[in-house]
């Protein structure tokens, strides 16, 4: 069956720039080939590419929405929503005083998605960053970065808010199921680093050392929960995608590695590694209450991998333009 998701993205793509009026469309418009615009990645509070939801009207804002949507499963995107809503909790808890405000994300479009064959789209602001490249008829999507502060709120001892639950509860149950020998080969650091790896870096480390335990040394058990751990990153794509990139990983080797304390509540990191796949979770900041997760593809990240496949079978002059018109 043809995955419709290329096809869904360009059309959500267009009609979100037949929407803008022309000053928004300007600064949401980039040239493809504009590198250090495209191969962004930056989860903090900081200035950015693109156009501010916050600038545009209700139309303008619904068409970026329903961009996202593409790209997301319905679960990824409720944890997407959930994350933006977190902008006015912690704007209050810190007292008003930074002005933080759930309009704060922006979009950005590379190339022309009517008529190019390669293009590019981006939805960031902070603790939330989603890319996807599309080439022809796939979509290379990564880098993708879900953050969360605070991590959980809670009401008489009861979570009422934790985007990021899941991601933290099963790699838990994970380190429960390997038992003392395999905790003793997962658990690489007593203290948790301070951020993820990889940063807001536009290439993730390459030749970052696979850490932790293989997945060929855990039990049945082990295995499956690891399983269940990487599957839980890839089902914040649509189905279409996180069903092609499953079966990339088909049969690859994967290590998971732990630092900091297991007991919950306190700051603690984990990762997740394979060929072209770095996955990373920590929760190390604000007494472990802030948490950062991302899904990268070292060697594919912002479409390597597509854009390569493409340049390698398409002749010069069969490749449209990359640019705004």
């Amino acid at each position: 069956m043809e995955d419709p998701v290329p096809e869904q993205m360009r059309a959500a793509a267009t009609a979100l720039l037949t929407t803008l009026d022309e000053a928004a469309r300007r600064r949401a418009r980039h040239d493809f080939d504009d590198d250090a615009a495209r191969r962004w990645l930056e989860y903090r509070p900081r200035p950015r590419p693109g156009a501010c939801l916050a600038d545009l009207d209700v139309a303008g804002r619904k068409a970026v929405h329903r961009l996202l949507a593409t790209a997301l499963s319905p679960a990824g995107y409720a944890q997407a929503l959930a994350i933006v809503g977190l902008e006015e909790v912690l704007d209050r808890a810190e007292g008003w005083r930074r002005g933080r405000h759930s309009g704060d994300y922006w979009v950005a479009v590379f190339g022309d998605p009517g008529r190019d064959d390669r293009w590019a789209w981006r939805v960031e602001g902070h603790h939330l960053s989603v890319s996807m490249t599309v080439v022809a008829d796939q979509v290379s999507p990564a880098p993708i970065f879900f953050g969360a502060n605070p991590a959980t709120v809670r009401h008489a001892g009861r979570p009422v808010s934790r985007p990021l639950g899941p991601e933290e509860d099963l790699a838990r149950e994970l380190l429960e199921a390997i038992g003392p020998v395999g905790r003793a080969a997962a658990i690489v650091a007593d203290e948790a680093p301070t951020d993820i790896i990889s940063a807001t870096r536009p290439a993730a480390p390459g030749r970052l050392e696979p850490l932790g335990v293989p997945r060929d040394r855990l039990g049945p058990g082990g295995r499956a929960l690891l399983d269940q751990l990487v599957a839980l990153y890839l089902d914040r794509l649509p189905p279409e995608l996180a069903a092609r990139e499953a079966g990339r990983l088909d049969g690859r080797e994967l290590h998971f590695a732990w630092a900091g304390p297991t007991r919950p509540g306190q700051r603690h990191y984990y990762r997740v590694q394979g060929d072209d796949l770095l996955i990373e979770y920590d929760n190390t900041t604000d007494d472990g209450n802030h948490a950062h997760t991302v899904l990268r593809r070292p060697a594919s990240d912002f479409g390597a991998d597509v854009l390569a496949d493409h340049h390698a079978t398409a002749h010069s002059g069969e490749v449209r333009g990359g640019g705004p018109r």
